[in-house]
């Protein structure tokens, strides 16, 4: 199966686990960097989640998902029309003050992460910010039908130094936010030079 058939097959099980997570705690360090009126792109946004809490405190909101029944689910839930579209083919130029990737780019194949990022760069304005998460660790891996590329603070920096004009805000290891789950996930904000 690929993580992509996963997303499509149990959908409604991903939104029942990951629809009321408490994320407040996340969103205060990168909604802190952007201006009162940002635009903000939520790159992989799952159920919508995310979306809707940035367009709920007043943010102007563009969305993408790669999973057609996860963009269904997500435009109902936001009221957004949310975009169905890879993160391999994000192609924008100076768009957004912010790029929110919760829990998305961790389904980057390794060797295609510089390229994304790459786009995730050219996305942004100038002193704009991308706030990303990956589960802890240095492995690649498939898990219940899905693939993982796992990150801990050193394959970060090595990540994030092949770009030039790019500051490490900071960097953070939480646990996993839903009842069931224990796991640590590493938190990366970072921010395009003005």
């Amino acid at each position: 199966m690929k993580t992509i058939d996963y997303y499509n097959q149990y959908a409604d099980q991903f939104l029942q686990a990951t629809l009321y997570v408490e994320m407040e705690s996340l969103y205060q360090p990168f909604l802190a960097e952007l201006p009162d009126s940002a635009r903000i792109l939520d790159l992989g946004c799952g159920s919508g989640r995310d979306t809707l809490a940035f367009k709920n405190k007043g943010y102007q909101v563009d969305a993408i998902d790669y999973s057609e029944v996860l963009v269904e689910r997500a435009s109902q839930l936001t009221g957004i029309a949310v975009q169905q579209q890879s993160f391999y083919e994000l192609d924008m130029h100076d768009v957004y003050d912010g790029v929110w990737a919760c829990a998305s780019l961790l389904h980057c194949a390794r060797n295609r992460l510089p390229d994304v990022l790459k786009r995730v760069h050219a996305a942004l304005r100038r002193g704009g910010v991308c706030y990303m998460s990956f589960k802890y660790g240095t492995a690649d891996r498939v898990k219940g039908g899905r693939s993982f590329t796992d990150l801990n603070e050193v394959q970060s920096k090595d990540l994030l130094k092949q770009f030039s004009k790019v500051e490490i805000l900071k960097q953070w290891v939480t646990v996993d936010r839903r009842p069931d789950r224990d796991e640590e996930w590493l938190n990366i904000l970072w921010k395009k030079y003005a």
